[in-house]
């Protein structure tokens, strides 16, 4: 779900502490040094965000790293066969790293491994998740997941009508991951591209989420904990319901705002590298500050997480981008409901109805 933006049209910044040395992204089978031995690429999202940027760092004689991998699809492949075979010169893929375990990122994680033999360097918690997901295939919806809806307000038509359709299963956009990998964790010292980098650890997008910081020059790996101009999502969902991924995305925001500083130039998951780390790290806590601040208002009279769009938004939101806006809104009533700023009950068809607790 996306927030304000934080950059115009044509990446011209919106507030001079954030700036985009590059402006425009790479193109089908191109890639942009944007360091030493550093290569930036896109990979094709079919999504209202349509594109993931995917990185590979030059290792020498050993090959490439490649960060982070987009879908499993023949789309995606296609593009990969066309970046080893042109920027990236045929050289071998000998590690892949992936930051987080959303499919976008660990994708095409197995396919390295298995066609390339390139090691898998990621969080347990990332490894876990994927490999847990790969072995959850639904043909419809299981009970779990319709209770959800149905305590989120969604209506029993829609209910009805999401029955009849087969649901998205991770293993649709994510190759198997065969058994073994090599962790990394909190504090945690790797080399890569010639450079060493200190691991930090975010969570609330992600469980487990890695970045990865530059100790010999100004680089930062942000995948989407890091992001210019739009907020990552953080929903909850039926696997753990009661689950507070805002206050857990504050929480890491304010960690990892003591080390950065306006010099760092972040390679993100989406959109363009940016600088001025400290600047958006502030934004991106002020940002779920003022949307908590406008739902508590919204619920001096008892609402449904359906009923909460517009005031965690500022817009309604329909079709597609539904799912993602309800499974954040749960996420802010459930920061709410930890911070003891709302309570909630369920009404006779089973919904949560949540209410301000100064209302």
């Amino acid at each position: 779900m996306t927030s304000s933006s934080a950059a115009r049209p044509g990446g011209r910044p919106a507030d001079p502490g954030i700036r985009y040395p590059f402006e425009e992204p790479p193109g089908p089978g191109a890639a942009i040094e944007v360091a030493p031995g550093v290569l930036w690429m896109r990979l094709p999202l079919p999504m209202a965000l349509d594109h993931v940027n995917v990185y590979a760092l030059d290792d020498g004689a050993r090959g490439w790293t490649v960060i982070d991998t987009g879908f499993a699809s023949r789309t995606a492949r296609a593009a990969w066969e066309d970046l080893l075979s042109g920027p990236m010169g045929g050289r071998p893929v000998h590690r892949v790293i992936v930051t987080h375990h959303h499919p976008d990122h660990v994708g095409l994680a197995g396919w390295f491994q298995t066609q390339h033999g390139a090691e898998l360097v990621t969080t347990r918690t990332a490894w876990l998740f994927a490999r847990m997901l790969l072995l959850d295939r639904q043909s419809q919806p299981v009970a779990e997941t319709v209770a959800y809806w149905r305590g989120a307000g969604v209506d029993e038509a829609e209910i009805a009508r999401r029955m009849t359709e087969r649901p998205f299963n991770f293993a649709d956009v994510v190759d198997p991951l065969p058994l073994g990998f090599t962790r990394v964790a909190e504090g945690d010292q790797i080399e890569i591209g010639g450079r060493r980098w200190l691991v930090r650890v975010g969570h609330g997008h992600a469980p487990e989420h890695a970045t990865f910081w530059s100790l010999d020059d100004d680089l930062v790996i942000g995948g989407d904990q890091l992001l210019p101009g739009i907020s990552a999502n953080l929903g909850v969902y039926a696997t753990e319901p009661d689950a507070d991924p805002v206050g857990e995305w504050m929480t890491s925001c304010r960690a990892l705002a003591a080390f950065a500083e306006d010099r760092h130039f972040v390679l993100p998951g989406h959109k363009l590298p940016f600088t001025g780390l400290p600047l958006r790290l502030t934004q991106m806590v002020e940002n779920h500050i003022g949307a908590l601040d406008r739902l508590e208002r919204h619920l001096t009279t008892p609402q449904t997480a359906m009923q909460c769009f517009v005031p965690i938004f500022k817009r309604e939101i329909t079709g597609s981008q539904a799912g993602m806006a309800l499974v954040e809104a749960v996420g802010h009533l459930n920061h709410l409901l930890r911070t003891g700023r709302a309570r909630r009950w369920r009404d006779e068809r089973g919904a949560w109805l949540w209410q301000a607790t100064g209302a």
